[in-house]
């Protein structure tokens, strides 16, 4: 049951709403505050997801990895150019940028993938709960000055989610709790990037991270199995 993802479509929907109702009551200084304390809660996250790490040369390698191959494929501009056209299929109107932006932070970031793909090879909706609540009062922020259309985005959201939930059973019967403890970690690292880029400390392209989190478990598996019983 994708728990996790239900309670993080139902987070951005409700606090779209809610955002377009009270949007004139929020002051400037709360909104860029409390995006702060968002940036902080999800290297938060992402501190704890690389504590269980079991292989770090292999989580290493694998992140250096996925970024190279990311970064040649231009990956990130490639999910905001899809996103865009998303968007208008949708017919969603407003300021343009701002709903790229909302919507790429809500359907393609490293915090909903990770949470999806994790949620569905353990059945720990932790990540994704906590997701949730950074996106109901996130949500809120971007809903007054895009209003309802916010609430649209959980459309994409869902479709994506569970695409990526559903796969990820198929990758369980092959894999063991080391593997498992080091694509967590490779996830954290996510994590940990995209509190910066929330936080403005250094915009980081995450996007451009996300195939490490697809080589991180066959790195883990050689790097035990093969590397390991060498040394």
């Amino acid at each position: 049951m994708p728990t996790g993802i239900i309670i993080n479509v139902l987070s951005v929907v409700l606090g779209g709403w809610l955002g377009s109702v009270i949007s004139d009551r929020l002051s400037e200084r709360l909104k860029r505050e409390m995006t702060t304390i968002f940036g902080i809660c999800a290297m938060t996250m992402g501190i704890s997801s690389i504590v269980p790490m079991k292989n770090m040369p292999a989580v290493i390698f694998a992140v250096i990895l996925g970024c190279l191959i990311g970064i040649s494929l231009n990956l990130d501009a490639l999910i905001r150019k899809g996103t865009g056209a998303l968007l208008e299929k949708l017919k969603l109107k407003g300021d343009m940028p701002l709903m790229l932006t909302a919507m790429v932070l809500f359907c393609a970031s490293g915090t909903g993938i990770y949470g999806s793909l994790s949620s569905g090879m353990t059945g720990d909706h932790s990540i994704l709960i906590a997701k949730s609540i950074l996106d109901f009062f996130t949500s809120m922020i971007f809903a007054c000055q895009l209003k309802k259309a916010v609430m649209l985005i959980g459309i994409p959201q869902m479709i994506i989610m569970l695409t990526l939930f559903f796969s990820a059973r198929l990758i369980l019967p092959l894999t063991n709790d080391a593997m498992i403890a080091d694509f967590k970690a490779c996830g954290g690292v996510v994590l940990l990037a995209t509190g910066f880029s929330i936080m403005k400390v250094k915009e980081i392209p995450v996007a451009n991270m996300l195939l490490s989190m697809v080589f991180v478990m066959p790195i883990s598996a050689l790097w035990m199995n093969v590397i390991l019983p060498v040394l």
